[in-house]
């Protein structure tokens, strides 16, 4: 987008035709939205019993793509959206799967077997990310956060080797560390403490109050419950058994961290995604960069979408992180007719394309747009 067509847009009417749209969208939420959500969540499971079921033959790629499925669409399908209060609002839901109790006491490997906690996604996602989007305090601001590779004197083919490796391991060697580091950081701003040093050793420590955090809520739980206690449960079925599961186990958290890799990452970075060094100042504002630092994959169906974990509606999302997921394949045609009356970009195409123009920015082969002026 131009740097004139940039400033041309009309903010004000901008504002105004999303909230239209918004209100809209919420006027028309009712069970058949639930009754989605849970769709898709039968579906995860069924990969999930189907992966299992398996793997305990021996180890192979399908039964841990399977598993590998079912952990992905629990996360991205059914704790991204309740966790955003995306059903909240919706009547006759099941109390759940509703914000304040999802993933609640008991229920947290119930509801939200991951490594993060949930208190520590909603803070580092639904208000870090969605709320500084494109800015240096934007958490998954790939541009910045790999800075140390863009300026390495590394050679460029090392470079893709590294973000090859880092991709089969992201969720744990950053995504929960990372987590754990800001609502640590925003614990002590709301208790008026003075904000803590965080360094990336003391992040691992055993002996920091924030490398703790990391160990006892999220590595030894998580790893517990994955890699020790699911495998033990075919231990009956003997000992090759047992084991099995676990290498599958294994395999299908790689397979995870490079499904949620290809589909997260290349959403707000590339060549032509808009990335700010201020805050914005107006509803329009925020709502243009939304559009301009977010990017779509193909939509239009429950069996595409599944598959992306609905991350390819994501400039509706960012949008209204608050909607059930089946309303973005209602908004999604109006969104992009939306911007074609505003002349905004929209930008959507394949997933793979996308993964590698954002690949060429963290490895410092192209860089992110910026605006000159706002």
């Amino acid at each position: 987008m131009s740097l004139h067509s940039y400033q041309s847009v009309n903010r004000e009417q901008l504002a105004k035709d999303i909230t239209k749209l918004h209100k809209q969208a919420l006027a028309n939420i009712g069970p058949e939205d639930f009754n989605h959500l849970k769709r898709m969540e039968r579906w995860g499971k069924l990969c999930s019993i189907l992966g299992y079921g398996t793997a305990w033959i021996m180890p192979n790629p399908i039964s841990a793509l399977l598993i590998s499925q079912g952990s992905f669409t629990r996360w991205t399908q059914v704790g991204h959206p309740v966790v955003h209060r995306g059903y909240d609002k919706t009547k006759e839901v099941d109390n759940n799967y509703t914000s304040k109790k999802f993933a609640q006491g008991w229920r947290r490997f119930l509801d939200w077997p991951d490594w993060f906690t949930v208190a520590g996604w909603q803070h580092e996602h639904n208000q870090l990310h969605h709320y500084s989007l494109g800015e240096k305090a934007d958490p998954n601001n790939a541009q910045h956060n790999m800075e140390w590779l863009r300026q390495s004197s590394l050679p460029m083919w090392q470079r893709y080797v590294i973000v090859a490796v880092f991709s089969g391991i992201w969720k744990i060697i950053y995504y929960t560390p990372r987590t754990h580091k800001e609502i640590h950081l925003n614990t002590a701003r709301q208790q008026g403490k003075p904000v803590p040093l965080m360094t990336r050793t003391g992040a691992w420590s055993p002996f920091t109050q924030q490398g703790r955090a990391l160990w006892l809520q999220s590595i030894l739980p998580y790893t517990t419950y994955r890699f020790v206690l699911l495998p033990l449960l075919f231990l009956p079925l003997g000992t090759f058994a047992a084991v099995s599961v676990l290498i599958n186990s294994i395999l299908a958290e790689i397979f995870t961290n490079m499904h949620s890799f290809l589909v997260m990452i290349p959403n707000h970075a590339g060549d032509d995604v808009m990335m700010f060094d201020e805050k914005s100042t107006s509803r329009g504002e925020f709502y243009l960069r939304q559009i301009l630092g977010s990017v779509n994959y193909p939509t239009g169906s429950d069996f595409n979408d599944f598959f992306y974990g609905w991350l390819n509606y994501q400039v509706e999302h960012h949008l209204w992180p608050d909607l059930p997921l089946s309303q973005y394949q209602k908004l999604q045609p109006q969104v992009e007719a939306l911007c074609e009356k505003h002349n905004i970009p929209y930008i959507q195409e394949s997933v793979f394309k996308r993964l590698l123009k954002a690949v060429d920015v963290m490895v410092g082969k192209t860089s992110m747009l910026k605006p000159l002026v706002i």
